[in-house]
């Protein structure tokens, strides 16, 4: 596969068709069912390796627009497709065709997308199954393997290009760059997604984990900028650098933001604020002190009815 492509063309790609694609794969991966499922290849709803303790594969359409040299992917839909046999499913993919034509009658397929770690050659086959669609079709590759030292999104798109190798020409697949593009409800959308509680207390505890994890790291990150500027001021007190009046201007005007955060109205606004979270933190406790008090005055009760009922019936012989 060659490093990167040379047609030039310029892709930008929305944050719903990652999510799609995130989704579809999350969903194969939790209908997998290693120990009832047949040992076989056969796809489940676009994905294949059902039944077998490899990671499962999807597969589906991308769709978007192409104006010139920008090629925009707006959004995508899932595929049927049996890379035992590499057979599409056509007359399904024909009606989700349809269907989005009718909502959006300016989209086209664009290519392909897939989960993996990298493109493989029998990606090709199905790169080819979608020429008669669009003559050059883009393959939009995400790779669901977490690795937490990679800061840059698992998300590759690749292009095909005609190389005469060993003297026969053959499609390969080349790397393209692209830019992620957004719109103001994908936005809304990426920002609630990423502020969901997990449903689990053990997920919930790790993602604590990660938030703090990253407030530390931009902390520890900010303190020593700070320490940098600290001694760098210092030596150019004592004459040891060479004194920069842009630089002095620069420090000087971020110094003059400080005494924003320390304004009256700052300060009228944080009392505020800090008195309502402690009188909710009193209210919290009011009610957990009501509660324990009904429940011991309710045992109270029931031990008083009971004495005097033994009491009655003392009397009474």
């Amino acid at each position: 596969m060659a490093s990167s492509s040379s047609s030039g063309l310029t892709f930008k790609l929305h944050p719903l068709v990652i999510v799609n694609i995130s989704d579809h794969y999350t969903r194969v991966k939790s209908q997998m069912n290693p120990t009832h499922a047949p040992h076989n290849n056969a796809t489940n709803n676009g994905g294949d390796a059902v039944g077998s303790s490899l990671p499962p594969r999807v597969y589906g359409c991308v769709i978007g627009v192409q104006k010139g040299r920008t090629v925009e992917i707006f959004n995508s839909f899932e595929l049927l497709y049996d890379p035992s046999t590499h057979s599409l499913d056509r007359p399904f993919l024909e009606k989700k065709q349809e269907l989005y034509k009718k909502v959006f009658p300016h989209f086209y397929i664009l290519g392909w997308y897939s989960t993996g770690s990298d493109a493989e050659e029998p990606d090709m086959h199905i790169h080819k199954a979608l020429m008669d669609i669009n003559e050059s079709p883009v393959y939009v590759l995400l790779n669901p393997s977490i690795n937490h030292s990679q800061k840059d999104l698992p998300v590759s798109i690749f292009e095909s290009e005609l190389h005469v190798i060993d003297g026969i020409p053959q499609l390969i697949f080349v790397r393209s760059s692209y830019t992620i593009e957004t719109v103001e409800a994908e936005r809304i959308s990426v920002d609630h997604v990423a502020h969901l509680k997990p449903s689990d207390g053990g997920s919930a505890l790790l993602a604590v984990a990660a938030n703090l994890t990253g407030i530390h790291s931009a902390i520890k990150m900010l303190h020593s900028r700070i320490k940098v500027l600290h001694h760098y001021l210092l030596a150019m007190e004592k004459g040891d650098v060479p004194c920069e009046n842009s630089l002095l201007r620069q420090v000087s005007s971020l110094l003059r933001r400080l005494p924003a955060i320390e304004s009256g109205k700052f300060q009228d606004d944080f009392l505020m604020e800090y008195n309502d979270t402690l009188l909710i933190s009193y209210l919290a406790m009011l009610t957990n002190c009501s509660s324990a008090m009904n429940d011991l005055v309710d045992k109270f009760s029931t031990a008083y009815d009971r004495h005097n009922r033994r009491g009655g019936r003392t009397a009474f012989m």
